[in-house]
C-alpha cells in the first residue's frame, strides 16, 4: 500500500499497516534464510494464523475476518515486498479455500470454513495436470462414484503447497464425454490413503514455497466432500480464478515495490565517478519508469479487487470483473518482471549475486506471468471480453 489517495477504509489501512509491520519485523529478517534453505516456513504460517491473516476473505459468519478481497490483496502486497514465498502462504491458502466459499453448501461451509479461516487447516488448489495447464477443461483425472464415495485416479502437477497443505480442492472428471461440463470439485484431505507426493519441483524462484506433483491411486472421497453438483467443477474453478487473480496481481505488485525500494536506496548510497549514481540521468529515468509502472499496477490491482467484490454483491457485471481480474494479473506481473530486471541493472554486478535481494525478486517475479493463467491466455480473455 502506497501513501497515495486511494479510497481505502480505515480497516483496510489498518490491515495493510499490520501486514507491513509483520513483513518488516518478522518476515524480512527470515527472507534470505527461506531462500537459502528452500523449506516451507511453518513458523510464518502459524504466525499469520495467530494474526488472523489467513481468513480475511471469509465472512464473519464462518469464522473469518469478513474484510473482503481488497484487504486480502493489501496483505499479500505488503508481504511480497520482502518475500514472495511468504506472501504465497496467504495467497495460495486463499486460492485453495475459494472453491469452498464459492461452491459449497451452507452445511459444508459451516463445517469446514471456521478451521480454514483460523489457518489451522492449510488449503491448496489442485487443478493443473501434466497435459492440462492452460487447457484446464480437458482433465485426465477421473472420479468414479461407487456407492457413498467417489474414487479418484490420476496425477496433478505444479500444485503449490501440495505437500504441506492439510486439504486440497481437487478437480476431476466424473463424465469425460461431457468435457468441461463433466468436471467435478472435491475437498480431499492430504493424508487420505492413496494420495502420494511423487515429486517436488526444483524451481527458478519461489524457494521456500514447495510445488508438488501428486498421485491419486484409488483415493476414496466421501460424497459429502463433493463441492457443488456433478459437472459444476469447471464453473467453480473459473470463478475461483476470477477471484484469485487480483491476489497474484498484488503479489507481483509487492515484488515490484520491493525491488523499487531496493533500487532507490542503492542509487542514493552507491557512488561512482565521485557522486551517487542516483545523480545520473540514466538512473533517474530508469527509476521514474519503474515508479510509473508500480503505481499504475497498484491502481489497476485495487480496481480489479473492488470490481470483483462489487460483482459478488450484484453491483457489477461479471464480465467486467473477469476483464479487470485478467488485466490486473497481466499488467502487474509484466511490470514486476520489468521493474525487477531494471533493479538488477541498477545494482550492476552486485545485482547479479545473492548478497542482495533483487536477483531473488527477479526470479520470483517471473512466475507471476505464468501461474493462475499465463499472460498470453489472459490477453485472449481480455480481448474476447471486448469482441464477444
Amino acid at each position: 500500500m502506497a501513501d497515495g489517495p486511494f479510497d481505502l477504509t480505515a480497516e483496510q489501512r489498518a490491515l495493510a499497516e499490520l501486514a507491513r509491520q509483520v513483513a518488516e519485523e518478522r518476515v524480512a529478517p527470515r527472507a534470505a534464510a527461506i531462500e537459502e534453505e528452500d523449506r516451507f516456513p511453518e513458523d510464518l504460517r502459524r504466525l499469520f494464523g495467530e494474526l488472523e491473516l489467513m481468513g480475511l476473505g471469509i465472512p464473519e459468519t464462518y469464522g473469518g475476518g469478513g474484510a473482503g478481497l481488497l484487504a486480502v490483496c493489501l496483505v499479500i502486497e505488503e508481504l511480497a515486498r520482502v518475500s514472495a514465498a511468504a506472501s504465497l502462504i496467504v495467497a495460495d491458502h486463499e486460492l485453495g479455500l475459494l472453491p469452498v466459499l464459492l461452491g459449497a453448501s451452507e452445511e459444508q461451509k459451516r463445517a469446514w470454513l471456521p478451521e480454514i479461516a483460523s489457518g489451522r487447516r492449510l488449503m491448496a488448489f489442485a487443478l493443473t495436470e501434466p497435459e492440462a495447464g492452460s487447457d484446464a477443461a480437458h482433465l485426465a483425472m477421473r472420479a468414479e462414484r461407487r456407492g457413498d464415495r467417489y474414487v479418484l485416479n490420476g496425477t496433478k502437477r505444479f500444485i503449490t503447497h501440495g505437500n504441506v497443505a492439510d486439504s486440497l480442492t481437487v478437480f476431476a472428471s466424473t463424465d469425460p464425454e461431457k468435457g468441461s461440463k463433466g468436471i467435478t470439485c472435491f475437498l480431499v484431505d492430504r493424508e487420505t490413503p492413496g494420495l502420494k507426493v511423487t515429486k517436488l519441483e526444483r524451481k527458478m524462484g519461489l524457494h521456500g514455497s514447495p510445488t508438488a506433483e501428486l498421485s491419486f491411486q484409488e483415493v476414496e472421497v466421501p460424497v459429502e466432500n463433493r463441492i457443488g453438483e456433478e459437472g459444476q467443477g469447471f464453473r467453480i474453478a473459473m470463478a475461483t480464478l476470477d477471484h484469485s487473480r487480483p491476489g497474484i496481481a498484488a503479489q507481483a505488485l509487492g515484488i515490484a515495490q520491493g525491488a523499487l525500494d531496493q533500487a532507490v536506496a542503492y542509487a542514493r548510497q552507491r557512488r561512482q565517478f565521485g557522486r551517487p549514481i542516483g545523480d545520473f540521468q540514466a538512473i533517474q529515468f530508469m527509476i521514474a519508469d519503474m515508479a510509473i509502472g508500480v503505481e499504475s499496477a497498484r491502481y489497476l490491482t485495487y480496481k480489479a479487487a473492488t470490481v470483483v467484490e462489487e460483482a459478488d454483491a450484484g453491483r457489477a457485471d461479471w464480465q467486467l470483473a473477469n476483464r479487470f481480474s485478467s488485466m490486473a494479473k497481466t499488467y502487474a506481473s509484466d511490470v514486476a518482471m520489468r521493474v525487477t530486471t531494471d533493479a538488477v541493472q541498477i545494482f550492476g554486478g552486485y545485482g547479479y549475486v545473492a548478497d542482495y535481494p533483487v536477483e531473488r525478486m527477479m526470479r520470483d517475479a517471473k512466475i507471476t506471468q505464468i501461474y493462475e493463467g499465463t499472460n498470453q491466455i489472459q490477453r485472449l480473455v481480455i480481448a474476447r471480453s471486448y469482441l464477444g
